[in-house]
């Protein structure tokens, strides 16, 4: 399903790019700026299966990308500016703003001279657990265990097997796994169902990912450089929609002031994990206004449009997908055309 996936999306991109269309609608849908979302930034890696590889792009891509904003005649703004554009109208000169989330040591070694290279700012949304590195990234660790696996045993529909000792086999084991994971009613059984089925498949580690993400002190460094903003990721990068008022509140505003305390500076900013409609919806936009949050980032595809300054809780992205690293596709997706389409033309989508 998720190669079927790719291969409808890379088509459409084709055919955009191809016909020409994107540069004829770019006037009309292009909007007046774009949040661009990223999480890793690294070198490309050799394995054959990589099934969470939509989640990286490697340092000469993003360079591509700078060049191509810059290209275009955008601004390259902090989060704050954007904030501020936005809330005055200023719309002079279109504008691009650059985020990271989960807090990756990779955007510091990877990512930032790149950033520096193009005197770009970036934004990273910091998960505190991950920060802690108590917080187990349970991808990774499920990746882990597809990886190393032949045949795995699981507790879907009452018990299952399934085959993975192919790279196309795994994939479907994996998308059948993390649809599965995604259904479940908490992240607290989330995280508990991979780490029993990595205990029983024999497969060691608890934290997974621990060593992937910032440190405190790391990020007190990478936090101080001029072109680096901190914001808030939740504390344990929860489904805030499947959690209660109360939890939600508190994993976001905790985020922050457990983020401030360590940074001594203030976080304006948030970001929704996972961030699609089953993760963020009404609610947390309501509750991210109520914490004071200045802006508040989705993982929904779309453009900023002047009708943006009224949703500022439940801004969009543009996600830089490493599975689509073409530069020829960056066009595209800085026309607004392709998720245009994707959004049946609404400027705004902020339920």
């Amino acid at each position: 399903m998720t190669q079927l996936r790719n291969s409808i999306i890379r088509a459409g991109f084709d055919a955009l790019y191809f016909s020409g269309a994107h540069h004829l609608l770019r006037p009309l849908l292009s909007g007046v700026g774009v949040i661009l979302m990223l999480h890793h930034v690294r070198p490309a890696r050799p394995d054959a299966f990589q099934p969470n590889r939509h989640l990286e792009i490697t340092p000469e891509f993003l360079r591509a990308t700078l060049a191509h904003v810059r290209a275009l005649g955008l601004d390259i703004v902090t989060i704050d500016e954007l904030h501020r554009r936005l809330r005055d109208g200023d719309f002079s000169r279109r504008f691009a703003c650059f985020t990271f989330d989960d807090g990756y040591r990779d955007n510091r070694d990877y990512a930032l001279p790149v950033m520096r290279d193009y005197d770009a700012p970036l934004t990273v949304y910091a998960a505190t657990d991950f920060a802690d590195g108590t917080g187990p990234l349970w991808w990774i660790g499920l990746e882990q265990l597809v990886v190393q696996a032949d045949v795995i045993d699981a507790p879907i529909d009452g018990g299952i097997k399934l085959e993975a000792s192919t790279v196309p086999a795994k994939q479907i084991a994996f998308d059948r796994l993390h649809g599965w994971l995604r259904s479940l009613p908490s992240d607290a059984h989330v995280r508990d169902a991979v780490q029993q089925l990595c205990i029983s498949h024999n497969i060691q580690g608890t934290a997974f990912g621990r060593d992937l993400c910032l440190s405190w002190d790391e990020m007190r460094t990478f936090a101080a450089d001029p072109l680096v903003t901190i914001g808030a990721h939740t504390l344990s990068h929860c489904n805030l929609a499947r959690a209660s008022e109360a939890d939600a509140s508190h994993e976001m505003g905790e985020s922050r002031a457990r983020i401030e305390n360590a940074l001594q500076r203030p976080v304006l900013h948030f970001a929704y994990p996972y961030g699609d409609k089953i993760a963020a919806s009404t609610r947390e936009f309501d509750l991210a206004r109520t914490l004071g949050f200045k802006t508040a980032l989705t993982t929904r595809p779309g453009m900023l449009f002047a009708e943006s300054a009224d949703h500022l809780t439940a801004l969009p992205r543009i996600s830089l997908n490493g599975n689509y690293q073409d530069k020829r596709f960056l066009s595209v997706l800085t026309s607004g055309a392709a998720t245009a389409v994707w959004n049946g033309f609404r400027r705004v989508a902020a339920a």
